[in-house]
C-alpha cells in the first residue's frame, strides 16, 4: 500500500490546529523543542512522583515531591506551584487545602534526565494527619496542565500547608 505524504501532512496539520483550538486557555504541554512526535513528559500518565522526608526548619515539616520522567517523552516547561492540591490516606481525602509559597514565574525544564521537584512545608504546631498520597495538577508558563498527577509517599499535613514552586533537580 502506498501512503500519499502530503496527504498525512495536511491531516496532521489540521489535526493539531483542531486541538488546538479545542484546548483554548489550558495550556497543551507543549514539548520544548517544536516538531516532536513523542507525548510531553508534563501530562500526568507519563511521568511519576515519589514523596521523601526532606530536612525540617524553624517551625515547619518538609517533604519533597519529585518528579521524573522514562525515555521516550519529550521534555516539556513548568513554571510555579502546583495547583488543586489534595491529599489521602488509603483513598480517603484527608481535607486539608494547601496554599502556595515562592517565586511562581521561574521556568523550568521538565524531562527524561531532568528530573524537578517542590516542596510541601506543614507547620509543627498543630494537630497533623498522616497521609500517603498527594494529588495536584502542574502549571506551565501559560496555564494548568490538564490532568491530575499523583504522587506516593508518607507524610503528615496540618491547616497552614503550603506547597512550594517547581525547582531543578531530584
Amino acid at each position: 500500500m502506498r501512503t500519499n505524504w502530503k496527504f498525512a501532512v495536511t491531516v496532521t496539520v489540521a489535526a493539531t490546529a483542531l486541538t488546538g483550538a479545542v484546548g483554548a486557555g489550558v495550556a497543551q504541554a507543549s514539548p520544548v523543542t517544536a516538531g516532536s512526535l513523542a507525548p510531553s513528559a508534563c501530562r500526568p500518565a507519563n511521568h511519576t512522583a515519589k514523596i521523601t522526608d526532606a530536612p525540617a526548619s524553624a517551625g515547619h515539616r518538609h517533604y519533597r515531591v519529585t518528579l521524573t520522567a522514562p525515555r521516550g517523552y519529550e521534555p516539556c516547561k513548568l513554571a510555579g506551584s502546583p495547583t488543586n492540591v489534595s491529599f489521602s490516606d488509603r483513598g480517603s481525602d484527608i481535607g486539608v487545602t494547601a496554599g502556595h509559597y515562592g517565586n511562581q514565574a521561574t521556568v523550568v525544564t521538565f524531562g527524561p534526565g531532568h528530573p524537578v521537584h517542590f516542596d510541601i512545608q506543614v507547620p509543627s504546631s498543630g494537630r497533623s494527619t498522616a497521609a500517603g498520597e498527594a494529588s495536584f495538577t502542574l502549571q506551565a508558563p501559560d496555564g494548568e496542565i490538564p490532568g491530575t498527577s499523583v504522587a506516593q509517599g508518607k507524610l503528615e499535613v496540618a491547616t497552614g500547608t503550603l506547597i512550594g514552586p517547581v525547582q531543578r533537580g531530584a
